[in-house]
């Protein structure tokens, strides 16, 4: 992935912690969240820990949102619910966590997402509700 318009590192404290990145370059409306896996992201099975990949699902459907209300991302939603199911583990390489509006208004939004592997094998999946914040709240 090279860095250019679309690509944001290190935005948040989590995002920083963790060393994901969103990728909003496609301009499709889709969140995208791309984690390198390395030893400090597993759990003791030496699988990708699964509140990482919550956290990058959620990411990337706080994307999505934002992405179908602004286009341009700056929109900020915050998480109501979300569910996610766990398909099959990650060990190593790049995973990809995608977010996309399924549903909602313009204040709260119904989205899902899914979590794959480099090689495009299904590791989980989420839904979420999120609600739109107004500049003042953020």
């Amino acid at each position: 992935m090279t860095d250019g318009p679309g690509i944001i590192r290190n935005e948040t404290g989590a995002q920083t912690l963790l060393g994901y990145v969103v990728d909003i370059s496609a301009n499709d409306g889709i969140g995208r969240c791309v984690l390198d896996i390395g030893a400090q992201h597993g759990n003791r099975h030496g699988a990708l820990h699964g509140g990482i990949i919550a956290c990058i699902l959620d990411n990337a459907m706080g994307y999505g949102a934002a992405m179908h209300s602004s286009k341009d991302g700056s929109d900020k939603f915050l998480t109501i619910s979300m569910n996610t199911q766990f398909i099959a583990p990650a060990l190593k390489g790049r995973v990809t966590a995608t977010g996309k509006v399924t549903g909602g208004g313009r204040n709260l939004m119904f989205l899902e997402g899914e979590l794959h592997d480099e090689d495009g094998r299904l590791l989980a999946t989420a839904t979420g509700v999120y609600k739109k914040v107004r500049e003042a709240q953020s």
